[in-house]
């Protein structure tokens, strides 16, 4: 049984208030960290920046806005499509701001890899063996 699944999708990462520019999106998903999405943004071969995001968040993202912390989460309309509006919240800046970025996603191309993960694993189903996670813990010191 397949227990990866990985997905690269053309995003639009708004640049300014209004403008937005495609990127690359690299979304991947394995069984090993089950409540982990990993999306690899890059453009022109080089890579933009690497997170991770919950699963289940990503999944209620579509439908509600989510999340409160540096990755925030909420369905958008354009009219013709819905998307997955994703912000990312980094570093401080000199400044005293954050580092920030929104990107668009389209939501159907979304549903579509969450039910190739939930073919994986489905919602409910994650496990994860509290031994290895330990041990990984203390190896870190």
């Amino acid at each position: 049984m397949n227990t990866a699944v990985h997905r690269t999708l053309v995003v639009q990462l708004r640049t300014g208030d209004t403008d937005r520019f495609p990127v690359l999106a690299h979304f991947g998903y394995d069984a090993e960290d089950p409540f982990a999405i990993t999306v690899v943004f890059s453009h022109d071969g080089r890579v933009l920046a690497r997170w991770t995001l919950d699963r289940q968040m990503v999944g209620e993202g579509l439908t509600r806005p989510v999340g409160v912390g540096d990755v925030r989460l909420r369905p958008q309309s354009r009219g013709v499509w819905d998307e997955l509006r994703v912000e990312l919240l980094g570093d401080d800046r000199p400044d005293g701001g954050r580092h920030r970025a929104v990107v668009f996603v389209w939501a159907a191309a979304v549903q579509a890899f969450l039910r190739e993960t939930y073919a994986v694993v489905r919602p409910g189903r994650e496990r994860v063996c509290v031994d290895d996670f330990l041990a990984e813990l203390t190896a870190e010191g």
